[in-house]
């Protein structure tokens, strides 16, 4: 068994650490020049955020003070809902790349994006480009710029102008000034002055100008692609983050039942599931579920497990509004499988004290039903699962029955103890879209009502969110289930 668990989490950390690898060479290295600040701030971000996200996962587990809890829970679980939908998009992006990347480029920007990449060419001042510089011959003396250079005395500006006056080099005439002493005009030609070497330097070969930076076609699709897919994912976790801040929305659903007596025609239950006090959703989330519940003005509140997700100690406070929820029959809880991680005996005695009844593998009598509640399955590692045969064993099978469980997936077992309507949560509905096709391998019923022979399963996505504070695709809800009677 240990040796599956380490082997699942050697498995989880590599997926974790190839997805990271993945999105940082999407969006920071195809997008980034080397050693630029953006490159460095993304390699840096690439390494931080991980390690916040694992911080968040496991701080709560290991006891870490709850005021740290709340510092890494808030950008460490933001960024795994922001990752999931970065890794989508950029996988829709890698089948929009090709497409762009051929696109025709049009206009300047099109014919420099092209020009990317190939090699200056020499160019030479003479009419002819095919001529090498040995061959140029000297420009025209009004055409070559005039070097700047001290002023020089008389005697030596006269051969310089004699010089440039000349049509062949080879062929100088004699200076006019009078020679050097200790020389003769046949000792031979006079050294070339310097302002002649300038102007022979004037008709050598120049490079053109580097062209102005301009991204390549690759450069400019990455970039497109990246920003594209950054922004779509940005703009799904801040709308699906909205929904969870501002509360629940109310459901309403009438449910027939055939052995429901007509004088409980109408009887109408709040159903709340998933509330998940926790780091991030704390006293005024509690504060809008309650609000919400009551404004229904139920006969009765049903909550479905996973409440909290911590301890007593910390969350106390966070669920002190629960104290005020109102319904002519009183509210009840179950427990799910994070009381269980939080503390499950602590948490069921201080429900208690908020005025809720807790169902601990038992049941009670409603007027014109039997209501029932099971322990979740968690807590048959605690020795206290769900036992339907204490809960239903012994009721008047001739009475209608509705059960409060956690977990969609014990509605086989309500199924064979004769249940008319189980209420549960668990699934959130898949929270953030795709997960809802990964829940429905895990449960019978993601969300909704559906028939299992004579029994009927509704299941609440839940009021709250586990991790990112982010809904997409699977809305919080209040459910208030209205029960019909068939001799109505």
């Amino acid at each position: 068994m240990v040796v599956v668990v380490v082997l699942g989490a050697l498995v989880a950390v590599a997926l974790v650490a190839a997805a990271h690898r993945y999105v940082w060479l999407r969006l920071v290295r195809d997008t980034t020049a080397p050693g630029g600040l953006a490159r460095t701030a993304g390699t840096v971000a690439a390494v931080v955020l991980p390690l916040l996200a694992v911080g968040a996962m496991v701080s709560g587990r290991a006891g870490a003070p709850f005021w740290l809890q709340q510092t890494l829970a808030w950008p460490g679980f933001l960024w795994l809902a922001t990752l999931l939908y970065l890794l989508l998009a950029l996988v829709v992006g890698e089948a929009v790349r090709p497409l762009l990347r051929r696109l025709p480029a049009r206009g300047r920007d099109g014919e420099a994006a092209r020009s990317m990449g190939a090699a200056p060419q020499e160019t030479t001042a003479g009419p002819e480009s095919g001529r090498t510089p040995e061959s140029t011959p000297e420009p025209k003396p009004q055409s070559a710029p005039e070097p700047q250079s001290a002023p020089k005395p008389e005697s030596e500006s006269a051969p310089d102008s004699a010089a440039r006056s000349v049509p062949e080099p080879e062929a100088p005439s004699a200076p006019e000034s009078v020679p050097a002493p200790g020389r003769t005009a046949a000792a031979g030609p006079e050294p070339v002055p310097a302002t002649v070497l300038a102007s022979q330097s004037a008709s050598a070969p120049t490079r053109a100008p580097a062209p102005l930076a301009t991204p390549s076609r690759r450069l400019f699709v990455s970039r497109v692609v990246g920003g594209a897919a950054a922004a779509a994912a940005l703009a799904t976790v801040g709308n699906g983050m909205h929904g969870v801040l501002r509360g629940p929305r109310v459901k309403r659903l009438t449910v027939p039942l055939a052995k429901l007596p007509r004088a409980a025609h109408g009887f109408r239950i709040a159903v709340v599931s998933d509330i998940h006090l926790g780091p991030i959703l704390g006293r005024a989330h509690s504060r809008r579920v309650v609000d919400t519940i009551n404004a229904t003005q139920p006969d009765l509140i049903a909550v479905v497990g996973d409440l909290v997700d911590g301890s007593v100690r910390d969350l106390g406070p966070a669920a002190e509004p629960l104290a005020d929820l109102t319904a002519r029959h009183g509210a009840f809880f179950v427990t799910g499988n994070h009381e269980y991680f939080s503390g499950a005996a602590e948490w069921v005695d201080h429900v208690r004290e908020l005025g809720m009844r807790p169902l601990e593998n038992e049941r009670v009598e409603i007027a014109g039903f039997d209501l029932a509640g099971v322990n979740d399955i968690a807590g048959e590692s605690e020795g206290s699962g769900p036992d339907f045969g204490k809960a239903l064993g012994d009721r008047d099978q001739a009475r209608a029955s509705v059960l409060l469980a956690h977990q969609p997936v014990v509605i086989h077992d309500a199924v064979r103890h004769g249940v008319d309507l189980q209420l549960s949560g668990h699934t959130h509905g898949g929270q953030l879209w795709p997960g809802n096709y990964l829940a429905e391998l895990a449960n019978p019923t993601v969300a909704g009502l559906e028939r299992y022979e004579d029994t009927q399963l509704y299941v609440s996505r839940g009021a709250g969110a586990w991790g990112p504070p982010v809904r997409v695709g699977a809305p919080s809800d209040i459910t208030v289930v209205e029960l019909a009677s068939r001799q109505a």
